[in-house]
């Protein structure tokens, strides 16, 4: 990953350099990663998101389409 420092402002390359991270999913990862978690918890943590992410796509389907 590369973060270009423009008029010495190394405040906002570190920004940058914080969002592109974030939005790549390194943060996740290593929160992920700080404990151990049994296969089982991981299957159980996985499956209630997908629950929740279809929650929310048909919470949505409804407020749009009525059904």
């Amino acid at each position: 990953m590369k973060v270009e420092v423009r008029n010495n402002n190394v405040d906002k390359a570190i920004q940058i350099m914080k969002k592109k991270l974030q939005q790549d999913g390194l943060f996740n990862i290593l929160r992920e990663r700080e404990f151990y978690e049994s296969k089982g918890s991981k299957r159980r943590k996985t499956k209630a998101a997908s629950i929740r992410r279809q929650q929310r796509e048909i919470k949505k389907r409804k407020e749009e389409l009525g059904y």
